[in-house]
């Protein structure tokens, strides 16, 4: 990774991603390997590229992802975030088209915390009369 120029950080349920995006011919790399290595999965590879086909920067920028926590859904949806968080920074007049498409919004939903006496969250042991 060699000069960063644009930084943004996003976050979903409990993954963290930090995203950083350089000038380049359009190489996305995720924990040093390529999305589709990464994710394994086509439909989290368009969510991470929706910011990019929105502003029409898809060839524009190379993008070096550090994610952690969380499972893969979550990870993909904080590197959207933080990839339109760093498009920003890029060019502050995408902020109109990104904030639209609501992809400067957190999305808050986490995993509640278990409560003591209960089997999950919510889930109580089952109930014996005898």
């Amino acid at each position: 990774m060699s000069q960063v120029k644009f930084y943004g950080t996003g976050r979903r349920k409990n993954a963290v991603a930090r995203v950083y995006v350089n000038p380049g011919e359009g190489k996305i790399t995720i924990n040093n390997k390529e999305v589709l290595q990464y994710f394994g999965r086509r439909v989290l590879e368009m969510i991470i590229r929706q910011p990019l086909e929105l502003t029409g920067t898809t060839g524009r920028f190379d993008i070096f992802v550090k994610a952690h926590g969380g499972g893969i859904s979550g990870q993909a949806g904080a590197v959207r975030l933080g990839l339109a968080r760093a498009l920003i920074q890029a060019d502050p007049n995408l902020r109109t088209i990104l904030k639209k498409a609501g992809f400067l919004t957190r999305d808050p939903r986490m995993k509640e915390r278990r409560k003591y006496g209960l089997k999950k969250a919510r889930k109580a042991p089952q109930f014996s009369k005898r």
